[in-house]
């Protein structure tokens, strides 16, 4: 076993797992195709196994379904009591949580994992499913034993349906059987299976005859018992694979098939691809077709890297992974990558390298060989490129991306030019005081400044012209190429050997940073733009931002395309943004929203288009289209571009989505606070019109039927009484209506100077028969400023806080009016004696519909004090109440005063 040091972060990760888990109870699972496999019995003879070694099993809940097996093995184990619920007029029997906590065994059996609790019976249960039950118990720490079956796996349940036709209602997350200490596969073969049908020891014979018909015909069973035992094969390969990462083994354990296809930008690559595929589908495994980007390929011309496309997409239709990795070796990184994923075949196409350059370069199948261990190496044969090149992804690759390079390279051989003539000339300076190695020095200076600004060509170039220079004007005899002393000879080899590998290797070091960079812009940009699109409100703006960065990391125009309410697909109104695409394809657009799936550029469906669309799916729905029109065609359809283009147009999603939720979720708030004020309003309403009504009703009604027999005090008394009540309903209906109008806006202020002296003597004058009970002592100074206000509403903001006071103390208290000047305005206190203000947030006093004391006597609908704060707000100032220090209410409000003009 070839292993190396695990890495410390996940070692520290595994153990804080393992941490956790010592903490659970152990969860073991019997997991089988269908019911009648044998899942219970199993469970069962397991319990009785542990009980004799003397582990504290207990049966929670077991359901035999009346078979005679199960019942037997039942015998002898301890069972806890069934919980009775009354169900819809029926009694039933269900595992019961709470006993189970209480008694608290070391192993506990709980029958089918899967099901659904009684949430409508008596009494309800605590959770919905009984998975949740057992994860209490595994909570505080009792191993469970339970069985499922494959069809109620959350994630298999779509399949399922397609096999058997039935959709499983009651099913299990994925999860939870992903957590579970131990599976045990239960499997029973289809014939077996139905011999025990027949023979009713699953069902009873009615309900056997029907699910033969059904659900357990025979081809269902069999599909049923390769996914079962399939599901099962992968639990067993991630847990190798856990394994493997945490004792930090690299070598290959072949105990499952994983091909790794290698291409390259060759005409092989195709032939290599479908090979993969005809070898995986034989196989039954997983496979990876990769291509490694190396600083030789990056200089291919853009015909032969664009192949790469073609051959990379060409192996996603196929069911392949695509996988792009970056490095100075292939051979090594595909070795690197065939150990990290338990690869154990890897398919590559024949040697190409000439054998001369095989003697200084290793090819990559020799790297491969001499790299992995445990690994297959399979060798395609060389393909016919014509025949490659008739393939339609090529031609679909030819048409969209047949470019030439318009980079210009003769800049960096005339900068190697100059750059060496210079250097002749700095050599020059320095031969009578330096010897001829620090001149040598001088050019190698040169030719690594080269090979980092220009790359290879230009550095090679500039070395062989280094040497040539350095012999010409240095080595004597000077100005000849002739070279006196053999040993020269060898010091120009060694220099131009030395300056070709230092060119070379600094080459590939800049190729590989300019990768390395775009790669970390990349992931840069998404997380810039997934922060702005954080912090961005409403759907308009989160469209330009998102354009904006889509522009910016795929040298591309972009724009977010909406539906509009009948689904129609429509361009944005309003001026466009810089790097807007103008002109989407609405057509293709409305096929993406309709369908959920991309279109367009290099896409299977209408690839004619000149731009690439992408759903904006959200978890119910899709909200647009993102619409890309790249400058250039590789920066979107490279595989790895793609899914980063994916990537982008999901986070999008995710943003629209949130903000969609936000919007709806504020309308559902304003629907439940209208709703409740509409209740609040009509109960009011109701309850405070109610009493003046009925004083209204029965005053009117003595005076018609009794008029001529009362006396004329009485009649009066009648009369005022009728008076009375009229205007409480009309002060009522009238609070009602300003309350309207100002949260409308239809409230226009009348503004004028006014002096708080008027005001407040006005108001009093106007509650004179309401304060007769209550002595007023008014606090005003003489020096106060005119307020610019509208006196009228005001006056009634006063009025209703004075009139609040005298309606909520008891007779005789003295109620306080003061108005004091502060630095930007004045401060206008109602204060009261009495019994305080009640229990609670004090701003609730100042909410619509809010009363005091909702049990009181005291009429009203509670809209008094909101007119006020919505009065006091109009005029910029601020509203408040207050328990005062010394006993009683303050109600207090700001005045903003203005400049005198």
């Amino acid at each position: 076993m070839s292993a190396v040091r695990p890495d410390p972060d996940a070692l520290l990760a595994r153990v804080q797992r393992e941490e956790a888990k010592a903490k659970r109870g152990k969860l073991k699972v019997f997991f089988g195709a269908t019911a009648g496999v044998g899942k219970t019995y199993a469970m069962l003879e397991d319990a009785r196994a542990l009980k004799a070694t003397g582990v504290d099993v207990v049966v929670g809940y077991v359901e035999p379904h009346g078979r005679a097996e199960t019942e037997a093995l039942l015998e002898g184990l301890e069972r806890l009591p069934y919980r009775q619920v009354a169900h819809r007029g029926a009694a039933l029997r269900d595992f019961d949580l709470d006993a189970a906590l209480a008694r608290k065994p070391r192993t506990l059996l709980v029958d089918e994992l899967a099901h659904s609790n009684p949430l409508e019976g008596e009494p309800r249960p605590r959770h919905a499913k009984r998975w949740q039950d057992v994860e209490e118990l595994l909570e505080a720490g009792i191993a469970v034993h339970t069985t499922v079956n494959v069809q109620h796996v959350e994630s298999l349940n779509d399949i399922v349906a397609g096999i058997t036709g039935v959709r499983m209602q009651e099913t299990v997350p994925d999860s939870v059987f992903e957590r579970a200490d131990e599976v045990v596969m239960i499997d029973t073969p289809p014939d077996v299976l139905l011999e025990r049908l027949q023979a009713g020891k699953v069902y009873i014979p009615e309900q056997a005859r029907n699910a033969i018909e059904n659900f357990f015909r025979k081809g269902n069973l069999i599909a049923l018992r390769e996914l079962a035992l399939r599901t099962t094969a992968d639990r067993v390969d991630a847990a190798m694979r856990e394994y493997r990462e945490g004792q930090g083994i690299r070598a290959t354990w072949a105990a499952g098939e994983r091909l790794l296809v290698a291409i390259g930008p060759d005409e092989q690559g195709e032939r290599l691809v479908r090979a993969g595929k005809r070898m995986a589908t034989a196989l039954h495994a997983d496979w990876i077709v990769v291509y490694v980007e190396t600083p030789e390929l990056l200089r291919l011309s853009d015909e032969k890297r664009n192949r790469r496309i073609a051959l990379l997409r060409l192996a996603e239709s196929l069911g392949a992974e695509a996988v792009t990795l970056g490095g100075s070796s292939a051979g090594e990184e595909i070795a690197n990558y065939a150990q990290e994923r338990n690869v154990t075949r890897i398919v590559i196409g024949r040697p190409r390298r000439p054998l001369w350059r095989r003697l200084f370069r290793p090819s990559t199948y020799g790297e491969l060989v001499a790299r992995t261990k445990g690994i297959d190496i399979v060798v395609v044969g060389g393909a016919d490129e014509a025949s490659a090149l008739r393939n339609p992804f090529f031609a679909r690759s030819r048409a969209y991306m047949d470019l030439r390079s318009k980079k210009l390279r003769w800049p960096g051989y005339a900068v190697g030019l100059v750059a060496v003539a210079l250097c002749t000339a700095i050599g020059t300076l320095m031969s009578p005081m330096f010897e001829l190695v620090n001149i040598a020095m001088v050019y190698l200076l040169a030719v690594v400044l080269i090979a980092v600004r220009f790359g290879r060509g230009p550095a090679i170039a500039a070395s062989v012209l280094a040497v040539a220079a350095f012999d010409f004007f240095f080595v004597p005899p000077l100005f000849t190429f002739a070279v006196s002393d053999v040993q020269y000879l060898i010091s120009f080899a060694i220099m131009l050997t030395v300056a070709l590998i230092i060119s070379s290797l600094t080459a590939s070091v800049r190729l590989q940073a300019n990768v390395a960079g775009q790669r970390e812009r990349r992931t840069a940009m998404l997380y810039a733009m997934t922060r702005e699109l954080a912090g961005t409100r409403g759907r308009e703006p989160m469209a330009r931002a998102a354009v904006r960065h889509i522009g910016e990391v795929f040298e591309s125009q972009a724009v977010v395309l909406f539906p509009d309410a009948a689904g129609r697909i429509r361009h944005p109104r309003g001026a466009s943004t810089p790097g807007s695409l103008r002109g989407a394809d609405l057509a293709v657009a409305q096929w993406v929203q309709d369908h959920g799936e991309p279109a367009g550029l290099g896409t299977d469906t209408l690839p004619s288009a000149e731009s690439v669309y992408l759903p904006l799916k959200g978890s119910q729905a899709v909200l647009g289209v993102l619409a890309v029109l790249p400058a250039n065609v590789r920066r979107v359809l490279l595989p790895e571009q793609f899914h980063l283009l994916e990537t982008f147009a999901g986070q999008i999603a995710i943003a629209l989505e949130r903000a969609l939720l936000a919007e709806q979720a504020q309308r559902a708030q304003v629907d439940a606070e209208t709703e409740g004020l509409r209740n609040a309003l009509l109960a009011s309403i109701s309850h405070d019109l109610r009493t003046p009504l009925a004083v209204i009703s029965g005053a009117s009604s003595s005076l018609v039927e009794r008029g001529e027999r009362l006396g004329a005090e009485e009649r009066k008394a009648l009369a005022a009484s009728i008076f009375e009540q009229s205007q409480q309903m009309g002060g009522l209906v009238g609070n009602v209506l300003e309350m309207t109008r100002l949260e409308a806006g239809a409230i226009a202020l009348n503004r004028d100077w006014h002096s708080m002296s008027e005001i407040a003597g006005a108001v009093l004058r106007r509650l004179q028969d309401r304060l007769e009970s209550h002595p007023v002592e008014v606090d005003l100074p003489m020096e106060l400023p005119l307020v610019r206000v509208d006196a009228a509403l005001i006056e009634q903001v006063l009025a209703n806080l004075i009139e609040n006071a005298a309606k909520h103390t008891p007779p005789g208290t003295r109620i306080t009016l003061r108005v004091d000047r502060q630095d930007d305005g004045l401060l206008v206190s109602v204060e009261d004696a009495g019994p305080g203000l009640p229990a609670g947030d004090s701003e609730q006093l100042f909410a619509k519909f809010h009363r005091g004391n909702t049990e009181g006597t005291v009429a009203g609908v509670g809209l008094g004090l909101a007119i006020c704060r919505a009065i006091v707000r109009l005029h910029g100032g601020r509203i408040w109440a207050e328990t005062r220090a010394e006993g009683g209410a303050a109600f207090r409000f700001t005045l903003p005063v203005e400049p005198a003009r």
